[in-house]
């Protein structure tokens, strides 16, 4: 294979997880993450640091679930990016409480109006689909809780998923087994 034919090949190819709402909200959120840390955290601050690595952290374990062959692998990787929008949560939870800034209430209409927004699909824009919603440390991080909430609420719902398709088709393990006594079985005959 030529590199010609090898870059043509593999530029053709979407991960699988591109095609998940989960992966394009965590890129909004890392992305908004750094953001809000930049306007608002101070850089040598260590918060500054744990907030962008547990953003960070959700967002490449939604990557690498989905690329490692095994749906135990890939639940592992999911509630460890489960676990990372936790700590996230209560970052933003902490820096409002801290400022005695207000943690608005889930049905405050304005958190409704950000229950409806979706991700930045495929588009990269981040900063320009949230844009009026950044002016002020208030919104912002209430913004950041209600996406939290949301990736949460989505992820509960893709490991439903993956630990049924567990149930259905087993394990990497468990089926490489399967393939090898198939194999010894059929070398017998």
């Amino acid at each position: 294979m030529t590199y010609k034919t090898y870059k043509t090949y593999f530029s053709s190819i979407k991960p699988s997880y591109e095609k998940l709402v989960v992966y394009w909200l965590t890129v909004d959120i890392f992305d908004l993450t750094v953001i809000f840390c930049e306007k608002y955290i101070r850089k040598n601050n260590r918060t500054f640091d744990q907030m962008t690595q547990a953003a960070r952290s959700g967002k490449q374990n939604i990557t690498e679930g989905p690329l490692s062959r095994s749906v135990e692998s890939n639940l592992k990787l999911i509630s460890v990016a489960q676990a990372s929008y936790g700590e996230l949560l209560e970052d933003f939870r902490d820096f409002l409480r801290q400022k005695n800034i207000k943690i608005w209430d889930k049905n405050d209409p304005r958190i409704l109006k950000m229950r409806q927004l979706g991700p930045s699909y495929k588009t990269y824009r981040t900063y320009e689909t949230y844009k009026s919603y950044l002016s002020n440390p208030e919104t912002f991080a209430n913004l950041m809780i209600t996406l939290c909430f949301k990736q949460g609420y989505l992820l509960d719902k893709l490991l439903v998923a993956l630990k049924e398709k567990f149930i259905r088709e087993g394990g990497f393990r468990e089926n490489l087994f399967k393939a090898r006594v198939n194999f010894r079985n059929k070398k017998k005959k």
